[in-house]
């Protein structure tokens, strides 16, 4: 903003309102600029839109300032306004986006979480995640280690914090699946909001439930009688997972797959791709198998 010498002081109050309003909260969160007017048709069409995201993104540090240019010329002036509506995004006093072009939620909280992902807010959201990204990897950390019962007080303790994180979500289920408690986890999972960390206890849920861990002595029987006879190596498979013996499972699905790899529709990619993504796409054991999958179907 110019000086306010030579301003009268109806104008230097603008200029202060605007500072109080705009450029001072802009220092830690993001600003959402709208030029409007009452006599604008686009402006009334688009306002609601705007307080609506706003609103959903309130707590990720997102502010919404409607400055009305009839009433506030002078700073209309200082912004070189032409047309209305006109939307930036401000942090620590600077546009950082011309959001005028976007007209829809979509596009708006498509524009948000870009600039959200590259702009240090600090909204209560971020501030949140930044406490519990720690006890989340300290929960990964010791499920891993095979203690699903302490792995479940973590996650529930975090929960209770952040109930709809789907990373706790997701963390607490595969807990209780390690636990056996699945029809809990079956429950938890119900009704999660899509992301990857619950698509991974959904995934865990389906390699737990794939067969009983019983005896699988009959099976091998079977299948060592008759190497074609996959249904028998397929339920292995599943009593396998179901017993944690991940190798051994997934060696009998790629056993089938390289014998028929469109046996039952494909169900044994299926169930592999399933015991993956259950152990985390980014685990060096899933990469391995990834590869092992890759070298069947494309040589």
């Amino acid at each position: 903003m110019a000086t306010t010498l030579g301003l009268s002081a109806e104008e230097r109050e603008a200029i202060q309102r605007f500072q109080a309003d705009v450029l001072q909260p802009s220092m830690t969160q993001l600003v959402i600029l709208d030029f409007w007017a009452e006599w604008c048709g686009p402006c009334k069409q688009l306002g609601p839109v705007l307080e609506k995201v706003a609103a959903d993104y309130a707590d990720k540090g997102v502010k919404l300032v409607k400055l009305d240019v009839d009433k506030e010329k002078v700073v209309a002036a200082q912004f070189q306004i032409r047309s209305i509506p006109t939307v930036y995004a401000i942090f620590q006093g600077q546009p950082v986006a011309d959001l005028t072009p976007y007209r829809t939620e979509g596009q708006l909280t498509r524009a948000l979480d870009q600039l959200l992902g590259q702009l240090p807010i600090k909204g209560e959201a971020q501030a949140l995640e930044a406490e519990i990204e720690p006890l989340i990897a300290m929960g990964e950390e010791v499920l891993a280690g095979g203690d699903a019962p302490r792995a479940e007080s973590i996650f529930r303790q975090i929960l209770d914090m952040a109930p709809d994180n789907p990373e706790v979500v997701g963390g607490l289920a595969r807990a209780l699946i390690a636990g056996g408690q699945v029809d809990e986890a079956r429950s938890l999972l119900d009704g999660a909001a899509d992301h990857a960390a619950v698509a991974r206890a959904r995934a865990a849920l389906d390699v737990a439930t794939a067969a009983p861990a019983g005896e699988t002595d009959e099976l091998e029987r079977r299948v060592a009688a008759n190497p074609d006879d996959h249904q028998a190596r397929y339920d292995l498979a599943g009593a396998l997972m179901a017993r944690g013996n991940r190798d051994g499972a997934a060696d009998a699905l790629l056993e089938i797959i390289q014998r028929d790899r469109e046996w039952k529709e494909g169900a044994a990619r299926t169930r592999f791709l399933q015991l993956l993504e259950s152990v985390g796409l980014e685990d060096p054991w899933a990469r391995a198998q990834r590869r092992r999958l890759s070298a069947l179907l494309f040589t």
